[in-house]
């Protein structure tokens, strides 16, 4: 993960003297995060914050360092033994934390799988991702445990102890998780059209294409498009040359945006109706009702 924050005890036994830490937060080369807690110049704020107040990055703050998708990581989580004290604002080390100053800020304390997993700034990527399911939508949470089953970040075993240690209610979003999707707003996709009641397939193969996205009722494709993979003229031919292929074999092609993806659900569910309405053999108005 890149970063190092560790503990006076640990830089101690590392060969390092009283006298050296004080020289090196004195250059520069070295921050005082909290008491007992130092960091290198240069450390990421969301994690000085998170030591600053006197816990550990969790939920989607830790997940984004492990590389997983999340949604929206403007907000800092925060995880918190039940037996923390001398609590501070994540900006100021000597400012004790109240419920004037939390603004940008939102702390666990619910018990973590295991506390020795992490580091000494951030929990465990199980707790995170266990974090992110109590804490955002039913979507945002199946696409960052898709994510991080499709890096290989975790496994069965791993998804298994995960909703475990959740509430039971949260259940059913085990059996929605899906190792095939590339993306997050693929998996938000996904979630979308389920709730449609609609037959698809992901992550399709198909003559003379190549892969898709998805796939919906047999005839209408589906793709969810990234400005970063679309910065190049180049690929807008290739997409358009998929589109014409695509429609030489029957099928309707909707190309969708992020910003569609993750802000207007019902944007996106009406553009599938309309299009699955106006194709032969789809009775108009049975999609999704």
């Amino acid at each position: 993960m890149g970063v190092a924050v560790a503990s006076t005890q640990q830089l101690l036994r590392g060969g390092a003297s009283a006298r050296d830490l004080t020289e090196a937060v004195r250059s520069g080369s070295l921050v005082r995060v909290r008491r007992g807690h130092y960091a290198p110049a240069g450390t990421a704020a969301h994690v000085l914050g998170a030591v600053r107040v006197g816990g550990r990055l969790a939920c989607v703050s830790a997940a984004a360092l492990y590389g997983v998708f999340v949604f929206d990581a403007s907000v800092l989580h925060v995880h918190l033994e039940h037996s923390s004290s001398r609590m501070r604002t994540p900006q100021n080390r000597r400012r004790p934390l109240n419920s004037m100053n939390r603004d940008g800020l939102l702390l666990h304390w619910s018990p973590v799988l295991d506390p020795m997993d992490g580091t000494e700034y951030s929990v465990g990527l199980r707790d995170a991702l266990a974090q992110i399911i109590r804490c955002q939508s039913a979507p945002c949470a199946v696409a960052a445990l898709d994510g991080a089953m499709h890096a290989g970040l975790i496994d069965a075993d791993a998804l298994a102890a995960i909703f475990a240690h959740v509430p039971q209610r949260f259940a059913p979003l085990q059996g929605k998780v899906n190792a095939l999707s590339e993306s997050g707003q693929e998996s938000v996709l996904r979630m979308i059209v389920e709730e449609m009641g609609l037959d698809y397939e992901i992550q399709v193969s198909i003559d003379g294409v190549g892969r898709v996205d998805m796939v919906i009722a047999g005839v209408l494709v589906v793709e969810a498009d990234s400005r970063a993979h679309h910065k190049e003229w180049e690929q807008h031919v290739r997409d358009r040359t998929r589109d014409r292929v695509l429609a030489s074999r029957g099928y309707l092609t909707l190309r969708l945006l992020y910003r569609d993806i993750m802000y207007d659900a019902a944007g996106v569910q009406a553009a599938i109706r309309g299009l699955l309405a106006a194709h032969a053999g789809v009775r108009p108005g049975a999609a999704g009702q």
